[in-house]
């Protein structure tokens, strides 16, 4: 689940790390990460409040099939940011050196610009976030060309099959 996801960012731990100070076991942190499990309420709180966060509940509209999309292809650009930090920031800020010269202005350049001097967590929880502004970060997204067009067209396949079944039920 992205909550426990974007907890972990926040908070600046591993899994393991998590799982010791919540309580539970990293398998069971992995698990609300991806899906598999979701935590309750209670369990969200607790596991906030080990690491010294609340939870806070908001509402928003849901998102669109675009952004949808988008947070799918950023999660697999995660998966590269976790495994070569160093490779996947220096790209990005080379990309966003060339969206600088073409939109000084931008809001989310300068956010980008700041966030990538960020530690790995931080940035992976802002490009993961499903908030409007997370949303909104990725239509700017640094991160183009990270992943291969392989990669690119097998998240998008499993994108659209996930969107399918969501449209059916």
């Amino acid at each position: 689940m992205d909550a426990v996801r974007s907890l972990r960012g926040l908070a600046g731990l591993t899994q393991v790390e998590l799982a010791g100070a919540s309580g539970t076991s990293q398998p069971a942190i992995a698990a609300y990460e991806t899906g598999r499990r979701s935590p309750t309420l209670r369990t969200l709180e607790r596991m906030a409040s080990a690491v010294g966060f609340e939870v806070q509940i908001e509402f928003r509209p849901p998102m669109s099939r675009e952004d949808a999309r988008s947070l799918v292809l950023h999660r697999a650009i995660a998966r590269h940011l976790r495994e070569a930090p160093e490779s996947v920031i220096r790209r990005a800020k080379r990309t966003l050196a060339r969206m600088t010269r073409i939109a000084p202005a931008s809001q989310a350049i300068k956010e980008w610009e700041v966030l990538l001097d960020c530690p790995v967590d931080a940035i992976e929880g802002a490009m993961l976030d499903p908030s409007p502004w997370g949303r909104e970060l990725r239509h700017v997204t640094p991160f183009a060309g990270i992943l291969s067009g392989r990669e690119r067209a097998d998240a998008i396949r499993g994108f659209a099959n996930e969107w399918r079944g969501r449209e059916a039920s």
